[in-house]
């Protein structure tokens, strides 16, 4: 009686996620309710998508030994149309909510959206890092790509932003017959623990008039170093930023430190600095428009440990070169190049040398095919990206005038989005329905 009453409840359930639907939208929903450790329940689906449901699926810690433990994985599944392409989404980070990514709308396609592993809903009841690897992540997204496979006989696309594009190029060398096509943006594919491609691009971008501007601003706030110190002492009081991780000292000079970086990253406009010789209040205003403390406040540290553990392992990230303020330092060491990796709770992570970055890095460049590179020349995050080859069936965009958060399909002029349609069109064997049908037109 017990078993028929949970059999019973069951099914009422499956008929009130089911209730509503479209016929094709009630068939996925049979296909994930007859899915093994999957729950899932119907939410709104963002436009242009037909329906949308979230999955917490269970996954293994240790997908070669899963007899170690499992954690659920968060997974956003939005159904447009079943004879068109699925673009799997490669979160690098948490994803706290659905959306329509832009290929999925650009292309026309079905979307699998997957939070990455030990971030947001898809932590792990014991944070033990050691199960945090690019080969688990990649498996993680393969077991997902194969339980979802048979709601979709078309082709799948891999797509992602920043840490997610080194993510879905990640995926593609460890499981390169999961998809037909891989769309990573502003994908960094870092070589080193210290990656001195950054300082080289940091040296050369933009106008040296500009370089030097940004220069001055950090030798100014270093310089005005106790004034600087108390009034961003009370700013991050009314912000509520905590610092102990770091000392606020550290945090500062970091923040100066980082300026550059977040300068070019985010397509800052050199018009835009202030003279370096202005008031105190004006300089600091835009300082903090640009860096600022709450990077590097108790809150991001914990927000972003996964990540730091991750690039100290086996990503690879970036230092602070100091020679131009090392005379202005008080807290950071000017021995060596301050890291930009905070591990959690400042422990020691042995660096694997970039075997498998390296690995990867070598594999695109002889043999990575189908592949739509996104990046912007302003990003600095454009040092370490994947070079153009011409020997490649592959496409690689460095846009213009566009930065990590700007460099996409809709910021490429008419021939550049003409190029990419065609590109997909002949890479995916089908006709593009979504937003980039309309270039031709629109020419």
């Amino acid at each position: 009686m017990k078993y028929a009453m949970v059999v019973f409840c069951l099914l009422l359930g499956m008929f009130h996620a089911f209730d509503g639907l479209g016929q094709t939208s009630r068939e996925v929903s049979t296909h994930l309710f007859d899915l093994p450790g999957v729950e899932f329940e119907v939410i709104p689906a963002p436009s242009p998508f037909e329906s949308s449901w979230v999955l917490m699926v269970k996954q293994p810690l240790d997908h070669e030994h899963p007899e170690l433990g499992s954690f659920r994985q968060k997974v956003y599944l939005s159904h447009y149309e079943a004879d068109r392409p699925v673009v799997l989404v490669t979160e690098g980070y948490n994803r706290g909510r659905n959306y329509a990514s832009e290929l999925a709308t650009a292309i026309g396609a079905n979307q699998v959206v997957v939070e990455h592993r030990f971030y947001g809903a898809s932590m792990p009841d014991s944070m033990d890092y050691t199960y945090l690897t690019i080969r688990q992540a990649a498996a993680d997204l393969h077991r997902i790509k194969e339980m979802l496979a048979g709601l979709y006989e078309v082709p799948w696309v891999a797509s992602g932003i920043s840490k997610g594009g080194q993510t879905t190029l990640y995926y593609r060398y460890l499981y390169p017959e999961d998809v037909a096509v891989s769309v990573p943006y502003v994908a960094p594919i870092n070589l080193a623990l210290e990656d001195t491609r950054i300082y080289d691009f940091l040296n050369a971008v933009g106008s040296r008039s500009c370089r030097k501007d940004i220069l001055e601003i950090q030798r100014r706030i270093l310089s005005d170093y106790q004034a600087c110190l108390m009034r961003l002492k009370w700013h991050a009081k009314g912000e509520g930023l905590e610092f102990g991780y770091l000392s606020l000292e550290e945090a500062f000079e970091y923040a100066v430190l980082e300026y550059p970086f977040s300068f070019w990253q985010w397509g800052m406009d050199c018009y835009g600095i202030p003279d370096a010789s202005a008031d105190l209040e004006v300089v600091l205003d835009h300082f903090l428009e640009v860096s600022g403390l709450a990077f590097f406040s108790n809150t991001s540290m914990t927000d972003y440990a996964s990540h730091y553990y991750q690039c100290a392992r086996e990503f690879g990230y970036y230092s602070y070169e100091t020679d131009p303020v090392s005379d202005l330092l008080r807290a950071l060491p000017i021995d060596v190049n301050p890291s930009a990796i905070f591990t959690p709770n400042h422990e020691e992570v042995p660096y694997d040398g970039g075997a498998l970055a390296r690995e990867v890095h070598d594999w695109l460049e002889a043999s990575g095919e189908r592949i739509l590179y996104i990046n912007g020349a302003l990003d600095t995050w454009s040092a370490t990206a994947m070079p153009k080859r011409e020997d490649r069936d592959a496409l690689y965009f460095f846009l213009e005038g566009e930065s990590h958060s700007s460099a996409r399909i809709r910021t490429m002029d008419s021939d550049q989005k003409q190029e990419v349609k065609e590109a997909l069109e002949r890479w995916l064997e089908m006709s593009i329905t979504g937003s980039l049908s309309e270039i031709e037109e629109a020419d």
